[in-house]
């Protein structure tokens, strides 16, 4: 059996790390100080990471500061990581030191690694290669970090915004599908006057979409990164053309407009950006709580309550009660939607939480963003497929509802007089009688005018 464990010194000493481990000692540690949750890394901060250190690694070698040599290896471990063929050597607590210093080390620890092993050495070596001399080359946690947070959170909005497209436009084909289905408004949970499916499907539609510019909006600020401004904004220890030619590289791989920021001490102190991201995103959480309540509501019952629409059955919904079907991917999007609402809370203290020239709270605030755009995506993209595009209207419930409202006495108003028409409500509602029955028997108005009146297609 081989050996279990290797040791490698920082400047604390000698710790003992697993023999296969690409990780070195300052990521060792992390793992044994930090252990508090099962939270890790997010998936696309390992490749937002790996983007910035392949290009520092090409910026370094054109610029002379590292052997191009070198340099290739580097960029080529970080394909890999970039990948996924790494993502186990990620092994460090979200809660963590605040500056992230961890996970900087862990991916330069472990390119380094894997750098040399490409090179013919063995791990923990940290020659020819070494983390920080050539991995780290022009960098610091404290900007590479944030520029991390900034590429990962612009990448995932992209992925966001195609996934909400996809939910806009499985409501607005809904809206068109269902526009000539008349039903029953309801305000403050009472009737109201008529309007149709299509009607209040197109809202929905209309939320999605707005939801949609609000987080495009936010894009902008997402692609300033305060790369090359290493510990605090000065650029010390970083060639003046590092930050420019490494930026470009990132931009030109990503084909997003990456940009250096316009005031690095700002894109360094301060998370202003995400917790503008955060307020998105609780803004979208908040309108699908609203829409997933109501598709609730509309398909309740089917038969003790609204039934106004039937959502696609996907699964028993009682151990006790045979055939009932409950309204699953509602209920998912509401609980979604309460998490990201938190979440949201979170960064805002955590955006908070920059004293002087450096955020502390970065890796939470890494989390909390990045895993609220994965499961808004996630959540857009399962309620349209699997609940809108199966929603059926029941026509006859529909038609039933206006019938039987208080409500639609409403245009009978404007020729008896609101006295009048009250107690004609009232009466129908005493009486449990139709609003229409009522007014015939009472002969407010002529046969026909108080058909026309009535139809409730002439409300809309």
């Amino acid at each position: 059996m081989g050996k279990q464990q290797r040791y490698e010194s920082d400047s604390m000493g000698e710790v003992a790390i697993p023999s296969s481990a690409y990780w070195g000692a300052q990521t060792q540690r992390a793992t044994e100080n930090f252990g508090v949750s099962e939270l890790r890394i997010p998936p696309s901060l390992i490749r937002a990471l790996a983007y910035i250190k392949k290009h520092a690694a090409r910026t370094n070698a054109e610029l002379g500061l590292i052997d191009r040599h070198l340099a290739e290896a580097i960029v080529s471990a970080a394909g890999e990581v970039f990948t996924g063929q790494h993502d186990k050597q990620f092994p460090i607590d979200v809660f963590q030191t605040g500056s992230g210093t961890s996970w900087n080390m862990n991916i330069n620890e472990l390119l380094a690694n894997r750098a040399n092993e490409l090179l013919g050495q063995e791990l923990g070596t940290r020659a020819p290669v070494h983390p920080n001399d050539h991995v780290n080359r022009g960098q610091s946690s404290n900007d590479v970090i944030p520029t991390a947070i900034q590429i990962a959170g612009r990448m995932e909005a992209g992925t966001l915004i195609s996934a909400m497209e996809h939910l806009r436009h499985a409501f607005s084909a809904k809206s068109t599908e269902l526009a000539d289905v008349v039903k029953l408004g309801r305000t403050h949970l009472q009737d109201a006057v008529p309007m149709t499916l299509g009607q209040e499907f197109g809202a929905f539609a209309d939320q999605t979409a707005k939801g949609i510019a609000r987080l495009t909006a936010a894009l902008p600020r997402l692609e300033e990164l305060p790369l090359g401004g290493t510990a605090i904004g000065t650029g010390i220890n970083c060639h003046p053309e590092f930050a420019e030619r490494a930026v470009a590289g990132i931009a030109g791989e990503t084909g997003i407009a990456f940009r250096r920021a316009d005031n690095i001490f700002e894109g360094i102190a301060a998370r202003d950006a995400q917790v503008e991201l955060m307020g998105m995103l609780n803004t979208y959480a908040t309108s699908l709580m609203k829409i997933a309540n109501d598709l609730r509501l509309l398909a309740s019952g089917p038969r003790g309550a609204l039934g106004e629409i039937t959502l696609p059955a996907l699964q028993p919904g009682s151990s006790i009660m045979p055939g009932k079907v409950n309204p699953v991917i509602p209920e998912m999007v509401i609980q979604v939607a309460a998490h990201v609402n938190g979440k949201a809370v979170a960064v805002t203290i955590g955006g908070q939480n920059s004293p002087l020239q450096l955020n502390m709270m970065h890796p939470l605030i890494a989390y909390e963003t990045l895993s609220s755009l994965r499961l808004l995506a996630e959540t857009s993209t399962a309620l349209a497929e699997r609940c809108v595009t199966g929603i059926t209207a029941d026509r006859d419930r529909c038609k039933y509802w206006i019938e039987w409202s208080l409500a639609l006495v409403t245009p009978l108003a404007l020729e008896i007089g609101y006295d009048r028409a009250s107690k004609l409500a009232y009466r129908a509602y005493r009486e449990q009688r139709t609003i229409r029955d009522v007014a015939r028997e009472e002969r407010v108005l002529p046969e026909e005018r108080l058909n026309e009146l009535l139809d409730p297609r002439g409300m809309l």
